[in-house]
């Protein structure tokens, strides 16, 4: 038994209990308290952390005093790291003693507090129905004793459970002072009456009033209204999420947190008719006009009255936001990459103790989430992480990649043009690799798996970050790639080799510079006069796209050769993506894909070698949310649910890559439809 006594001992004891019968161990967390509540903060910081002995507890009893401020015993997230699974392939195990999936069985927490020092526990269990079962995982209470999780009692008035002992005992103790109470007069003044100094000093009231020695029960009266009426506005005030940007994976994030009838959502978006349309389609949900650039003011107004903030707005604007909610100490989420400019704010982030959550959309998002999973369990069962090839594209359904690019828009237009121009690094087979900018569409080369959707991929940014990013430094082979139908890179490089990829301002492109049609400016970039007979362009760009009949063809397609005229964007590159924005659209009634594809090689104890093969592919409804929009918004979605209940409390710049984060996240993307199908190749080498 380990024994602690606070500071003013007088006031109060508390003890640790620990207890062994067969392979089980019972912890009880004990305070004996006399006038005064024991102060918890001491104990915990002062002499042991309760997590040092939970992950060893069979069952716990607590019933440790606790006040409102006062630290957790065990919060959310710690319930989340104890039922995570565990691996013992060295205890025994029979049909008649199965292996556990983790230590931890049963709480009993005689406090009774709801939210309390058991954060988990939110309802008192009754003598009726005296157990529950919290499923950490899904973060929910079942009145059942099958299926994940641990039992919790929590039975507020427990001594009624035994009444002949509890009638035994506390008579017992009663009957000495019998006489004194049956002869006292309740009409006369307490001074008047004489009696043993037991019975007087368990008078609490006499003639309408507290007596002297317990006058401060009024204080603890008032201080409890105060305190009751806090927690009951904070109860039922309505959680208020604020969702910056309204774009292509807005509506399903959107529809998912409005479930819940407590979150009120804010649209924030420089776009009126698109937030409307989202606050016309949920409940509890209105729409804001703002522009991010130029109004800050506003913004900071929006952010400030906020629960959480979403930032769905291109990921350069993300630092603005996080400055704003770390000033006024609100949560955020993004679907996007953790950038320098971001990761240089962690400090204020942890400093203005806020969440920041990053990278919970598709590609970056549910990639990290599978792979770590993978990840984790390889390590659980002793085996090593030899290498790791990650693909993801999202692509329009088969029957729908109707055009010369083979692809069409279902989120930034201008980051899928922008990523097949930038630089990539990755390793194989200890070697790295460097792709520089401009050359990124040259490397793209067939993929055989999923033979039937006729795919090439191409690597995407630097790779190299995830061998210790996801913990595989000793992996030989890491590659991250975009995934692509087969012809896309070879056409997108004929727009290219025409410098129609560049990103810089070209003088017949201003705004407010004469008229021209695309047949002049495609004569403009060949360097000829626009009186050109239009086979001698096909010819030229023929010749300028390396001889090549399919890019020739694909230009001509996309009618960059018509005599129509060009919606001047000053850049080579914005003017042609707002010209393909319309001919690269989904139809009505047309769908999207997403796949994605991880394969990781693995080494297990006895040398045998594997490569696990983890597949997702999802559609999109024809008539309802994109793939794409599903697969970013739905994660980004529960990420911010979790952080609203309190399912993830790290603060900082975090990322989903802890189990007590990608485990529910995965099992939450399954109840969308979401899902992954994994494989095994044993023929690895």
């Amino acid at each position: 038994m380990a024994h602690k006594t606070s500071a003013r001992a007088s006031l109060s004891s508390s003890f640790l209990a620990l207890r062994r019968r067969g392979t089980h161990r019972f912890v009880f967390f004990v305070e004996i308290a006399q006038r005064a509540p024991f102060s918890i903060h001491t104990w915990w910081c002062g002499l042991l952390d309760p997590l040092c002995i939970a992950p060893y507890a069979s069952v716990i009893v607590n019933g440790i005093y606790w006040a409102v401020n006062s630290p957790k015993l065990l919060t959310i997230p710690d319930a989340k790291r104890l039922l995570q699974p565990t691996n013992t392939p060295w205890l025994p195990s029979s049909a008649g003693a199965p292996a556990l999936p983790h230590r931890l069985l049963a709480i009993c927490d005689i406090s009774a507090d709801p939210g309390g020092s058991i954060e988990f526990m939110n309802e008192c269990t009754t003598i009726d129905a005296p157990f529950c079962l919290y499923d950490a995982d899904q973060h929910k209470n079942t009145e059942s004793f099958a299926g994940p999780g641990v039992l919790v009692c929590s039975i507020d008035n427990m001594p009624t459970q035994l009444p002949l002992e509890a009638t035994d005992y506390f008579g017992k103790l009663l009957m000495p002072y019998i006489d004194d109470i049956i002869t006292s007069d309740a009409t006369k003044p307490l001074s008047q009456h004489r009696m043993s100094p037991v019975v007087e000093g368990a008078v609490i009231a006499s003639n309408g009033k507290l007596t002297p020695n317990y006058e401060y029960i009024e204080d603890l009266r008032n201080t409890s209204r105060s305190m009751k009426k806090a927690q009951s506005a904070t109860a039922a005030k309505m959680k208020k999420v604020l969702v910056l940007g309204a774009g292509y994976v807005a509506a399903p994030l959107v529809e998912y947190l409005t479930r819940d009838n407590s979150v009120n959502v804010i649209v924030g978006t420089a776009f009126q008719k698109e937030g409307e349309s989202l606050a016309m389609k949920s409940p509890n949900t209105e729409s804001v006009v703002v522009d991010v650039m130029k109004a800050p003011d506003a913004v900071q107004n929006l952010v400030k009255d906020a629960d959480l903030v979403v930032s769905l707005l291109p990921y350069p604007l993300h630092p603005t936001i996080a400055h704003h909610c770390i000033r006024h100490g609100i949560n955020m989420v993004t679907a996007s990459y953790l950038t320098s400019e971001m990761k240089e704010l962690h400090g204020a982030a942890v400093d203005a103790n806020i969440t920041v959550m990053n990278e919970v959309g598709l590609d970056p998002g549910i990639d990290h989430l599978l792979a770590m999973e993978c990840f984790d369990e390889v390590r659980r069962k002793g085996g090593k992480l030899l290498s790791f090839v990650s693909y993801c594209g999202g692509l329009p359904a088969p029957e729908h990649a109707n055009n010369p690019l083979r692809y069409k828009i279902s989120w930034s237009p201008r980051s899928a043009f922008i990523n097949c121009m930038g630089p990539a690094r990755y390793l194989e087979n200890d070697k790295e690799v460097e792709i520089p900018p401009g050359s990124l569409l040259d490397n793209a080369h067939e993929v055989s798996f999923l033979p039937g959707f006729n795919l090439e991929g191409y690597p995407n940014r630097d790779s190299l970050i995830y061998k210790a990013t996801y913990g595989i430094s000793n992996a030989h082979t890491v590659l991250r790639g975009t995934l692509r139908y087969k012809g896309f890179s070879s056409a997108m490089k004929g727009l290219q080799l025409l410098g129609l990829l560049g990103d810089e301002p070209h003088p017949s492109l201003h705004p407010r510079g004469p008229e021209i049609t695309w047949r002049q400016f495609m004569t403009t970039l060949l360097g000829q006069q626009d009186n050109l007979l239009t086979s001698n362009i096909k010819n030229l760009i023929y010749e300028r796209v390396d001889k090549c009949e399919l890019r020739t063809k694909a230009i001509e397609d996309l009618g960059l050769i018509d005599d129509i005229p060009v919606e001047k964007k000053n850049t080579p590159l914005q003017t042609l993506i707002f010209h393909l924005s319309n001919r690269l659209a989904y139809e009505p009634g047309e769908r999207d894909l997403v796949i994605m594809r991880h394969d990781i090689g693995i080494q297990w104890h006895d040398e045998k070698k594997e490569v696990r093969h983890v597949d997702m592919v999802t559609y999109g409804d024809p008539n309802g949310y994109s793939a794409m929009a599903k697969t970013v918004g739905y994660p980004a979605a529960i990420a911010a649910k979790m952080i609203l209940q309190g399912e993830i409390q790290a603060k900082g710049m975090v990322l989903p890559f802890a189990q007590e984060i990608y485990g529910p996240m995965l099992q939450r993307l399954k109840n969308e439809g979401i899902r992954c199908r994994e494989t095994t190749s044993k023929n690895y080498s």
